[in-house]
């Protein structure tokens, strides 16, 4: 691995080339912190792909995708006198160091949940209205849940056992098959009650709901998909074949995970 000098050359090298891309190329002249917004979360979510791919070199790639954006950020914060990397680095340096009192400070904590609830009660006497504060409106609805469920329960507003948990989801399962049984308007809201529920009992027995739907996605994407080329092998159409057929493939595809 590279030795600390070494990491500091090469961080120092993309300053020095974010310097001159936004001196000399007309392209990355034009960027705003609005038009890299979209472009940042693109890159963060082919993060999350390497990841679940356990794919190290991909990784690597796309950590340095998204530290270029954070470089680029903040050339265009020093452009008008707001802020620089150095501010950037330093201002999350200072919130680590007064987050963490149980390493900079002589507060004693036995697990890493005392670590959480220490950190939103910190964030309390910060200043902040509400433990959700720090939750951002544009999350994807099942990353929202889950931080938000996380969050209410570093302060104590949690069920006491993943039992009662699961009671929950049986009991929002039922409500939404009655609704469901007569059509009712409240169809939508009971299905996510559901979901809210099992996204809960996730967090109790710590499964990453995202993750785990996200590599059925892939699975499902590898099942289909290995369909449609034997269908090809055969001279097939999907739409011109049954139902059974295509099970028959599926049922290939499940025997080679």
């Amino acid at each position: 691995m590279n030795s600390r000098e070494q990491q500091l050359q090469a961080f120092n090298q993309l300053l020095d080339i974010m310097d001159d891309l936004r001196s000399q190329c007309p392209w990355d002249q034009k960027q705003t912190f609005e038009t890299l917004r979209q472009l940042t979360i693109e890159e963060t979510y082919e993060l999350g792909d390497a990841i679940l791919d356990n794919d190290l070199d991909e990784i690597k790639k796309e950590l340095g995708d998204l530290l270029l954006h954070i470089v680029f950020y903040a050339k265009i914060g020093s452009e008008t006198n707001h802020f620089d990397i150095a501010d950037v680095a330093n201002a999350i340096c200072d919130k680590l160091i007064s987050r963490h009192p149980h390493i900079y400070g002589d507060v004693k904590v036995d697990s890493a949940d005392d670590v959480k609830t220490n950190w939103e009660n910190l964030k309390l006497k910060e200043g902040k209205k509400s433990v959700l504060e720090g939750v951002p409106n544009s999350l994807p609805a099942m990353v929202k849940a889950y931080r938000m469920q996380e969050k209410v329960a570093s302060v104590g507003f949690d069920w006491p056992t993943k039992e009662d948990v699961w009671a929950k989801v049986e009991e929002e399962i039922q409500e939404f098959q009655d609704e469901v049984k007569v059509k009712s308007d409240k169809m939508e809201a009971e299905l996510g009650d559901v979901f809210f529920a099992l996204i809960n009992y996730a967090r109790f027995i710590n499964i990453s709901p995202e993750n785990a739907l996200e590599r059925t996605n892939k699975e499902f994407i590898r099942r289909f998909q290995f369909i449609e080329n034997e269908a090809e092998k055969i001279g097939k159409k999907l739409t011109d074949m049954t139902l059974e057929e295509m099970d028959v493939f599926w049922n290939q595809a499940k025997k080679q995970s």
